[in-house]
């Protein structure tokens, strides 16, 4: 019987910077502040908050998460690092019990003194981002402190989403427009809610899931949509499928159930491992690799940083031009014969390349 990877295993055979873990005893939570990498500047990434079946698979997460932010923010030629938090709760928290955990957990973020930055991710909110600033400046994305007004990642992310999906419909088509394309989106949330209104004014038809059945009703009623049960996703006859709830929904079980004729959504970690891409290749379905499609609540937020009075419409036209980014890595995959996470990772490797290289030119002036 293979032996279950302890905390200590998993950072020990990680290849990133670092990880920062603590206890917190008032709730036997525990905080993970994964730092992958720091080539492109300082790490950076979103506090997921969720429960886990042990410890170490609130670890685990975080390293995946922070590996897939170091992978975005090169994709998308934005100077910060690789990094993730994840805080693995034992179950619900509420009130106080749960404001005081973020304080906690924000004064953990505070005392690495700048070496990581965070903001809203799976299971946070923007008030629980006002909760961790009031014990660190390190909070992206916080109204009246360093973030000006929008503090919501989910509508940039869903642009994103939006103006991938038409590079993905012009790869496919011929024509990017998704007037009459069927999409079925899986998750209907933060993001997914956003991207199913864009998409109905677009006049694209639209199938619906979520496992919160009240929620995907209430918005299919709202926007004219029809909606199906979370797992009857993969068997909808469709132009493309959006994932946009958990990770490792493209896998080997789920992929030959497929009937899209490509994947484009936010979920972060689509595929269940790097294998599964070829396995959509195999079936000829086009995968819009995830950190690039996911990017656009990042993009903003890194703008913010810049200027955190930047106005919306300058946040979401620097998202917009994800759309370029995707059509190029389309368009080398399909040249090449290969997976588009193939060119997406050599896009990233050519990001991260260049900044050792600067890194070792500017230590040789130094000298």
């Amino acid at each position: 019987m293979q032996r279950e990877r302890s905390l200590e295993d998993l950072i020990a055979g990680w290849e990133g910077v670092g990880v920062v873990s603590r206890f917190d005893r008032e709730t036997g939570s525990w905080f993970f502040v994964a730092l992958h990498s720091d080539a492109l500047g300082t790490p950076t990434g979103g506090t997921r908050l969720a429960s886990y079946p042990a410890p170490a698979d609130g670890l685990m997460d975080a390293m995946r998460l922070a590996a897939g932010m170091t992978a975005k923010w090169a994709a998308a030629g934005i100077g910060f690092g690789g990094a993730k938090a994840v805080i693995a709760v034992p179950g619900s928290l509420e009130g106080e019990a749960r404001r005081g955990l973020l304080r906690r957990y924000g004064a953990l973020v505070e005392s690495l003194h700048g070496s990581f930055r965070t903001g809203e991710d799976l299971g946070t909110t923007p008030e629980d981002m006002e909760q961790i600033a009031s014990a660190t400046s390190y909070v992206l994305g916080v109204a009246g402190d360093g973030g000006g007004p929008l503090t919501d990642p989910g509508p940039f992310t869903a642009r994103g989403v939006l103006v991938c999906q038409r590079a993905a419909l012009a790869h496919l088509f011929g024509d990017g427009d998704p007037a009459g394309r069927h999409v079925v989106i899986q998750g209907v949330g933060d993001v997914g809610g956003p991207l199913a209104r864009s998409l109905a004014a677009a006049g694209a038809h639209l199938t619906l899931a979520d496992v919160d059945a009240g929620r995907a009703a209430a918005l299919a009623a709202e926007i004219g949509a029809a909606t199906v049960a979370p797992d009857a996703v993969y068997d909808v006859e469709c132009d493309l499928f959006a994932p946009c709830a958990v990770g490792a929904v493209l896998n080997a079980g789920t992929i030959p159930r497929l009937a899209c004729r490509g994947v484009a959504g936010s979920a972060n970690n689509q595929l269940a491992g790097d294998d599964d891409a070829a396995r959509l290749l195999a079936r000829g379905i086009l995968y819009a690799p995830d950190y690039v499609t996911n990017a656009g609540g990042a993009i903003a937020f890194a703008r913010l940083v810049a200027d955190p009075h930047a106005p919306a419409d300058d946040l979401y036209a620097r998202v917009e031009r994800l759309e370029a980014t995707m059509g190029e890595i389309l368009a080398e995959a399909a040249a090449r014969g290969e997976s588009p996470l193939a060119a997406a990772h050599r896009r990233v490797e050519r990001a991260l390349a260049a900044a050792r290289d600067d890194g070792r030119t500017a230590a040789g002036r130094g000298r």
